[in-house]
């Protein structure tokens, strides 16, 4: 069975991960494992550049294969913020809670059809010599006016899907799998996952 150290130290991503990929037959061992590890500073200004540099530092650290992600929220409104910064946009050390409690609070007298917003994700699966291949997903919505629901993590209470009329927080793991831009990211990773096994 390979090894794939998942290089995230975010708990709800490490259960998400987990939970789409374990019918491979790979084993995904988090950095939060090890004690070791430098962490890889996130300075990039795009997901894919983040994503990439998390991989391979991983990888090259390790010796073995690696996956990271880099996830954003890409508000319209906003010109695409708060996209790279989404984990940190209330500032360093910031609370999923004070993220949305921030979004809610620029977008206040924003109109419904004006609150137009993506979710984008990028994985990154790394050689242990750095090399790397890329897997995405994205999904659109809105910014719903308040939170709604208490599942999921990061900006699911406010995330807005209308082919379900719920919000990503008010949809079950399953559920949100299936159609979330990680889900679809996980899916084309699992194909090159595959191909490693």
């Amino acid at each position: 069975m390979k090894e794939f150290i998942l290089a995230t130290g975010n708990k709800d991503k490490i259960k998400e991960i987990k939970s789409a990929l374990k019918d491979l037959n790979i084993k995904i061992i988090p950095l939060s494992d090890f004690k070791n590890f430098p962490k890889t500073i996130e300075d990039g200004l795009t997901l894919e550049y983040n994503a990439v540099k998390k991989a391979k530092e991983a990888a090259i650290f390790f010796n073995k294969w690696a996956i990271a992600d880099d996830t954003g929220l890409e508000v319209d409104h906003l010109n695409g913020a708060p996209g790279v910064y989404s984990a940190r946009y209330a500032g360093k050390n910031c609370s999923y809670d004070d993220n949305n409690n921030k979004l809610l609070k620029e977008l206040e007298s924003v109109k419904k059809d004006e609150r137009k917003a993506k979710f984008r994700c990028v994985i990154a699966i790394a050689n242990p010599a750095g090399d790397i291949k890329i897997a995405q997903g994205e999904i659109e919505g809105f910014i719903a006016a308040q939170k709604s629901g208490n599942g999921g993590f990061g900006y699911d209470p406010i995330f807005f899907i209308p082919q379900y009329n719920k919000t990503f927080a008010e949809l079950s793991c399953e559920e949100k799998n299936k159609i979330s831009h990680r889900g679809k990211a996980l899916n084309e990773a699992k194909k090159i996952l595959k191909e490693i096994e």
